[in-house]
């Protein structure tokens, strides 16, 4: 997430985006790093009002994972609203929501021998967090929550409790408590054998650390710099929560929908969490949906313990189910898994050409650190010539010293290649 906020500028009455500057709050983030005012946007790529297209290797922050306005999903959309089909819904049953859950179970969960209820959350990722503690709350009666450094989880109250970020934190304006923050494997500050130093502080009744309701973890730290938890670590964390009665709360808000190559980022782990936080791509269209998966045993919830006026988007089940059947097709997952190939080859040419680089990631979620190669200001150069040679891509992780590179899964390979051509461009030039 940007995390700029300079002092307003002068308007120049003539500039596109001087109604912007006028009347939208300084709390914008993204359109101060792409100043164009977008008008259309068709698979990977985007055209501003004059008709400029620029390749999206930012893809929503994750939220258009099967690209702009998906030719498979639109008319079906279409036509939902010209036979005038229920838009909201609550928690309502409706047909929509049916074929979505049917569709999930048959095609994502039973495949891969998953047993999960679904809870459908308000709209955003955030949102489907904060069910997912409260539920580890009410199913274990402890109430500290713990999360890793350099997590990122929302911006609502309980989220930011468990997200890193200080700055993010600190806007929040009050105590944030009832979380601890515990050391991720990978990362710029790391420690030796995390896995020994958590099971330390469970069995230490001295350590200080109360015995928590919910381990939360991104299995892919996004925000945090793109670092991914090795499938070992993984099992680890996953054997030490059976131990002490933990549940294990993974956010697949981002890495999830095929970002990292498969559609749960914690498959390649051989893992099962007890609760999942899906959001983003789970609309499939870029259409507002959240939920969380849990265990059948730990439904736990009363009637309307938790609750969202706009938990029942109706155009997000039609679009969202359309997506999720790709996932039964075989041509679509070897697409997948071979274009993440070419990807990752044409990031390593590129990083390896300019000295002191790391590419790190998984998938279609890739991070070009340049700690050791000038800093968070040469990031921030070589992000603003991407945007000027019709790329948009953002930075994350610590001082944003990492290049965030994620197009849709689905993008051609034509476009990739031109994508990263431009990346190419934009990092040897500094």
């Amino acid at each position: 997430m940007k995390k700029n906020n300079p002092a307003a500028l002068p308007v120049d009455p003539h500039d596109p985006t001087a109604t912007f500057e006028r009347l939208e709050s300084n709390v914008r983030t993204y359109c101060r790093s792409f100043p164009v005012v977008f008008r259309r946007a068709k698979g990977a790529l985007l055209f501003d009002e004059d008709g400029h297209e620029y390749i999206d290797f930012l893809a929503g922050a994750g939220a258009v994972n099967y690209g702009h306005n998906p030719d498979f999903i639109r008319p079906l959309l279409v036509q939902y609203l010209l036979d005038d089909g229920i838009v909201h819904g609550l928690d309502l049953h409706t047909g929509p929501k049916r074929d979505f859950l049917e569709t999930f179970e048959r095609v994502i969960l039973q495949p891969r021998g998953l047993d999960y209820k679904v809870q459908f959350c308000g709209p955003t990722g955030a949102n489907a967090v904060e069910a997912a503690l409260k539920l580890a709350r009410l199913v274990t009666g402890r109430v500290p929550v713990a999360s890793f450094s350099g997590g990122w989880h929302g911006m609502s109250a309980m989220a930011l409790s468990v997200t890193g970020n200080k700055a993010h934190r600190a806007a929040a304006g009050v105590a944030l408590g009832n979380a601890a923050s515990l050391p991720y494997p990978e990362g710029p500050y790391t420690i030796p054998d995390t896995l020994f130093y958590i099971e330390h502080l469970l069995a230490d009744p001295n350590s200080g650390f109360d015995l928590p309701a919910a381990i939360l973890l991104e299995t892919v730290q996004a925000e945090g710099g793109i670092y991914a938890a090795s499938p070992e670590w993984l099992r680890g964390i996953r054997a030490l929560c059976d131990r002490w009665n933990i549940l294990l709360v993974v956010d697949d808000i981002q890495a999830g929908c095929g970002r990292t190559g498969r559609f749960f980022s914690f498959e390649q782990a051989g893992i099962v969490p007890d609760i999942v936080c899906l959001s983003k791509s789970i609309g499939g269209y870029g259409l507002p949906m959240s939920l969380v998966l849990m265990k059948p045993e730990h439904d736990k919830w009363q009637p309307g313990e938790h609750t969202g006026t706009f938990r029942g988007n109706q155009l997000a089940f039609v679009a969202g189910e359309a997506a999720l059947r790709l996932w039964a097709q075989p041509e679509f997952t070897d697409g997948l898994a071979a274009r993440a190939r070419r990807l990752e080859m044409l990031l390593r040419d590129i990083a390896a050409g300019r000295p002191g680089l790391e590419l790190r990631g998984r998938g279609f979620l890739w991070g070009i650190d340049y700690s050791n190669a000038g800093g968070p200001e040469a990031a921030r150069a070589a992000a603003a010539r991407a945007f000027d040679g019709g790329l948009i891509v953002e930075r994350c992780g610590r001082d944003d010293v990492v290049l965030k590179i994620m197009p849709p899964i689905v993008i051609e390979d034509e476009v990739m290649a031109r994508g990263c051509a431009i990346l190419r461009r934009a990092v040897m030039a500094g």
